[in-house]
């Protein structure tokens, strides 16, 4: 398992103190250091069943100055998006979770992160 974090994030570090707590076993990618390739992120995608707007933080000076409200959302404007995410990591949603099973999630709460526990039990 894996686990897509900000150091400066709440929701990042409620969700690590969490695994921790449970004894997991899992891995930390700083991805604001580490950035996650076009590759990765459609992969991350594909796990969490996901379109690239979906976990965007549209809320970010970034967001805001490429004026993503704006681009549409649709199959011809994916790989916009995408290159976006890769080109500015902080847009990414926070902390992501890569299970074992294959899947992902975005663990933005308690129960979300129990989910992705409950998903590398085998």
């Amino acid at each position: 398992m894996e686990i897509w974090i900000n150091p400066a994030c709440s929701k990042c570090r409620s969700a690590i103190s969490l695994l921790d707590a449970e004894g997991a076993d899992y891995t930390v990618r700083r991805y604001l250091e580490d950035v996650p390739s076009e590759d990765e992120i459609r992969d991350v995608l594909a796990r969490l069943g996901l379109e690239p707007w979906d976990i965007t933080r549209t809320q970010e000076s970034a967001a805001k100055a490429l004026a993503l409200k704006d681009w549409p959302r649709d199959d011809a404007s994916r790989e916009r998006w995408i290159k976006a995410l890769a080109e500015h990591p902080k847009l990414i949603q926070r902390p992501i979770i890569t299970a074992d099973d294959g899947t992902a999630l975005v663990a933005r709460t308690e129960e979300a992160v129990q989910d992705a526990l409950s998903r590398n039990k085998s």
